[in-house]
């Protein structure tokens, strides 16, 4: 897991590229891990941009109350999100610049095997992401079809942003099996790691379990979603929004205090009387 070169003219600057020779002798070193990945096609790089850089990005996070944060908060997830480059800082927009840019494009694509990889301009759904305590995300797999460009989802690109970060403090992006029978791989969201992975929708991703850390601390993360016009036969399916999956362990809590039934009648109840 080496460093990826994040080549700029001074470092206080916001002049500054991705070195393409790097990038494909990176994509290159990595391929075969990426794509022989279970439960599904996914690599983890630690030290991904020099820690100067991901510092930058870090300093100019916004505060949960800085700005007007879009909030997900109901039974699947309780977490902060905004897409607006307006709330985000110089260097951050450099950052995402660089990340939807060409030599970067060719990185994905060398790494994961997909071609013709297209950026989002409009980083729906992507950008920065912060998380508090007692927040979580339901594991699922991602909307197939982005409506807006009529493209199909590929990969999701995440970089964490959380120094000190420590494993009690919970927050692991957990990848399971297509059957959500088993956790096949927790990813630690600590400073600096990225993680690429290929989304289907059978890729399900998340992290379920509500963060213990402290109260004056979040789960930071930047979030690129990349796109192509049609994707392989055996993964193509009827056009979705997100698919959210409970795990073993919800199930389990669920069926003993009795709330699906209690949901069913509930929704029953709305239907016939056309609530």
């Amino acid at each position: 897991m080496g460093k990826i070169s994040f080549m700029t003219t001074a470092q206080t600057g916001s002049s500054y590229f991705l070195d393409p020779t790097n990038l494909n002798h990176k994509a290159a070193e990595l391929h075969e891990g990426y794509v022989s990945a279970e439960p599904f096609p996914h690599a983890v790089m630690d030290d991904f941009l020099p820690a100067w850089a991901t510092e930058k990005i870090l300093n100019e996070f916004p505060d949960i109350f800085a700005i007007d944060w879009s909030r997900y908060d109901h039974e699947h997830s309780k977490k902060l999100a905004t897409d607006k480059e307006s709330h985000m800082g110089e260097f951050t927009r450099a950052a995402i610049h660089q990340f939807n840019s060409a030599p970067f494009l060719d990185f994905l694509s060398k790494l994961s095997g997909i071609e013709n990889l297209i950026a989002d301009p409009y980083l729906w759904g992507g950008g920065l992401h912060q998380i508090t305590r007692g927040g979580f995300l339901n594991m699922h797999a991602d909307f197939n079809r982005y409506k807006r460009l009529g493209l199909d989802r590929r990969l999701n690109f995440l970089l964490y942003l959380n120094k000190d970060w420590k494993e009690d403090y919970g927050g692991h992006l957990e990848l399971w099996d297509k059957s959500m029978k088993h956790c096949v791989k927790k990813v630690l969201p600590v400073f600096n790691r990225a993680v690429v992975f290929s989304t289907t929708s059978t890729s399900y991703h998340g992290h379920p379990v509500p963060l213990t850390c402290p109260e004056n601390a979040s789960r930071k993360s930047l979030a690129l979603y990349y796109y192509t016009n049609g994707r392989p036969e055996h993964e193509r399916r009827e056009e979705h929004n997100t698919l959210y999956r409970k795990t073993p362990e919800q199930k389990k809590h669920e069926n003993k205090t009795g709330k699906p039934l209690y949901r069913r009648v509930i929704d029953r109840a709305k239907a016939w009387f056309k609530v």
